[in-house]
């Protein structure tokens, strides 16, 4: 699939983005009190009460997923909202919870020529509908940039990054998925709207 966007739009696309995962930062970082997980990954869906929530109520400080990584590594899956461009995006707090400073690993790119070429990134994320048997690769700009967060390489111990990836978005029926990230354990994710 190949999405061609004029530099104008791409841009205000980017902006937009980076500002909610900004946001998503502000109202995400809460403590998780997690602290009896063991190091096998845990994911759980979203709490229902039967109504459908709105993105922003949804934004709490439990995760919908929590995939553990290598030396200490933690992705809390904040949301997975599709929009009406026909994307789902996914924000994330990527945390360091070892001892010492970590170097994020460079499989998370993945190893598609096209964005490890780009720099480090979250590249590597997939969503896998079960449902209709299809992988969603991160979407990738007209330059080949993938649409995630680029441009880190460390994170010191204790230290949250707020994180987000772009996806095409699986048919409106679909509203769960399991999200999959090179070195972490996979979860289970609600997508909302």
């Amino acid at each position: 699939m190949s999405i061609r966007c004029t530099t104008k739009a791409r841009r205000g696309m980017v902006a937009f983005t980076v500002a909610a995962g900004l946001a998503l930062g502000v109202v995400g970082c809460g403590g998780g009190g997690d602290d009896d997980k063991g190091p096998a990954a845990t994911a759980s869906a979203s709490k229902g009460d039967g109504s459908a929530p709105s993105a922003q109520e949804e934004r709490t400080d439990d995760p919908l997923a929590e995939l553990r990584g290598s030396d200490g590594l933690i992705l809390q899956v904040m949301s997975a909202a599709r929009d009406a461009g026909g994307f789902v995006t996914v924000n994330a707090m990527l945390k360091n919870d070892g001892a010492k400073s970590v170097t994020v690993p460079a499989a998370l790119s993945g190893n598609e020529t096209e964005i490890v070429r780009n720099g480090r990134s979250l590249g590597g994320a997939t969503l896998v509908d079960s449902k209709s048997k299809k992988r969603y690769y991160v979407l990738r700009d007209t330059e080949g940039r993938p649409l995630t967060t680029t441009g880190f390489s460390a994170i010191k111990a204790g230290e949250s990054l707020s994180v987000f990836m772009q996806f095409p978005a699986p048919p409106a029926d679909t509203s769960e998925v399991t999200f999959q990230l090179p070195t972490f354990a996979s979860g289970t994710i609600q997508i909302s709207g």
